[in-house]
């Protein structure tokens, strides 16, 4: 019998502000780059996070992945990391990378494909906002 690939989708959300900004720039060119998403005082999201594995169904768990290792996974590299804080403050992660969706979203594929077998590929589906989303890898 053919071994079957299988996607399996995990979904999260957190809660973090955040602020683009480029310390090389000018205020302006800054402003002018970034609009409000350069508030010196941050603004937050409710980020919703949608982890995807995929891989071939092992025959005898009927697994791709045990989803229970990949909530618990996903609470320890990103949720417990992220989840109410200041991603420019509070994260050794964007102590010197802008927190935009594109960048958050290629931290936490980096965080998590280390942690899985190398047989499972890894795409990341992060929703900064109802109607703007990122996806990592493409």
């Amino acid at each position: 019998m053919d071994k079957k690939r299988v996607a399996v989708f995990r979904k999260e959300h957190f809660n973090a502000a955040h602020r683009l900004h480029n310390p090389e720039w000018s205020d302006e060119e800054n402003q002018r780059v970034f609009g409000k998403c350069n508030n010196p005082h941050y603004h937050g999201h409710n980020y919703e996070l949608f982890v995807q594995v995929t891989g071939e169904v092992d025959p005898v768990t009927g697994f791709v992945m045990d989803m229970k290792l990949l909530s618990d996974l996903i609470k320890a590299r990103v949720t417990d990391k992220f989840d109410h804080k200041n991603l420019n403050l509070d994260t050794e992660e964007f102590k010197n990378l802008n927190p935009s969706a594109e960048h958050i979203a290629i931290v936490i594929y980096d965080s998590l494909r280390s942690q899985l077998d190398s047989s499972l590929d890894l795409k990341i589906r992060l929703y900064e906002t109802e109607r703007n989303f990122v996806e990592y890898p493409v």
